[in-house]
């Protein structure tokens, strides 16, 4: 059985051990065990984190008060920039208030009109977001086709000023891995940015660095968000030192926007020194997953979200429901979230999950749900 990491000993998360959280459902709070949040290592919780939150709250606030150009640029978000430059092996980073202002600033401020961005069709909506407010042209590549990809840049490239590459690092929906250092040798060879969404892979994946430390691929924009694994809120763009003042001095969400609370700033500071100080906490969301999807019957996942398609939403719900009457709260996912015919359970593994309930949740997929779904549905798991 895992153990909860030296910081978690102190007994002071026992009430989080059950992996249970409240819900708000049809107007009422049940207590159910919850495999559908973010919050991959429960460091929303873990002491160290909330006690840097609460000290900063108490000495400088609750808001930063002002655009970081004004007043707002408090000392600890530089140190926050610095610790998550060292941990991504960036010279610099770039904080903002949020994941999906982070995509909208960073696109539009390295790419314009006349320029081109090449996203996977099964990215965040908030990389779609960010390259049509930048007027590119965008066109999809297959999902993890690095063919295709290639094929389209050596069709379209010359006809365009400057390009980009945007994917995830971990695909939210499906918990695989983007091939990174294939990409970037089409990123290379194409001239053109490599730009990743590690929102899902930071903390618990290439030894808590992210998805680009699962085959040390260099990727020049490592984009991601503090409120999964970091259990904080706010976004970031790690990359070199030239191109994070160019966003600093060009990104409208950084400019235009209040700067980060000093509380969140210094709680993704804490879980940082979490991450680096107990590295092996970070195997522990997907060794999880791994068991419960031996246990389902599924493929071995590669990061903490494990996928149980169903196939219609109809389908997706029932078992959604079913879950919640044995007490286990597991989101059904359905289009327009991912595509028509793939609805789906979505589930996620956390570090404080117990390995009985994981085992309990993992026989009730395969005996009442997979055993009893489509044939085509369960091949295509």
């Amino acid at each position: 059985m895992w153990e909860s990491p030296a910081s978690y000993q102190a007994g002071v998360a026992a009430d989080l051990s059950d992996g249970a959280s409240f819900h708000s459902m049809a107007g009422y709070y049940r207590r159910e065990k919850q495999f559908c949040c973010n919050d991959y290592l429960n460091l929303t919780h873990h002491p160290a984190v909330k006690e840097a939150a609460i000290e900063a709250l108490r000495r400088y606030g609750v808001g930063a008060g002002a655009s970081r150009f004004v007043s707002g640029n408090h000392p600890l978000l530089s140190e926050l920039e610095a610790r998550l430059a060292r941990l991504k092996e960036t010279e610099g980073a770039c904080v903002f208030g949020s994941g999906y202002l982070t995509n909208l600033g960073i696109i539009p401020a390295l790419i314009g009109s006349g320029d081109l961005v090449l996203i996977d069709e099964l990215a965040h909506a908030c990389l779609w977001a960010g390259a049509r407010l930048a007027r590119a042209a965008v066109m999809p590549f297959r999902h993890g086709d690095v063919r295709h990809l290639d094929a389209l840049l050596t069709d379209l490239r010359q006809r365009h000023g400057r390009a980009l590459i945007a994917t995830d690092g971990v695909f939210s929906m499906d918990g695989d891995i983007a091939p990174l250092r294939a990409l970037g040798a089409i990123a290379q060879r194409h001239d053109a940015w490599l730009m990743s969404d590690d929102a899902h892979g930071l903390g618990v994946v290439g030894g808590g660095r992210g998805s680009n430390f699962v085959e040390q691929t260099k990727v020049p924009l490592q984009m991601g968000t503090l409120s999964k694994a970091l259990g904080a809120y706010g976004g970031y763009l790690c990359a070199s030192a030239a191109v994070v003042e160019l966003i600093r001095n060009r990104a409208r969400t950084v400019i235009y926007s209040t700067g980060l609370p000093p509380a969140m700033a210094a709680a993704a500071v804490a879980a940082l020194e979490v991450i680096e100080s107990e590295p092996d906490y970070a195997a522990f969301p997907l060794a999880k997953a791994k068991a419960f999807a031996s246990i389902a019957g599924l493929p071995e996942p590669a990061s903490p979200i494990v996928p149980v398609l169903l196939g219609e939403p109809e389908a997706a719900l029932k078992a959604s429901t079913l879950l919640q009457e044995e007490g286990f709260l597991v989101v059904a996912i359905r289009p327009p979230t991912v595509p028509m015919g793939t609805a789906r359970l979505r589930l996620t593994f956390t570090a404080q999950h117990p390995n009985r309930e994981v085992e309990r949740l993992a026989e009730l997929v395969r005996k009442r749900i997979l055993a009893l779904a489509p044939a085509n549905t369960t091949e295509a798991q």
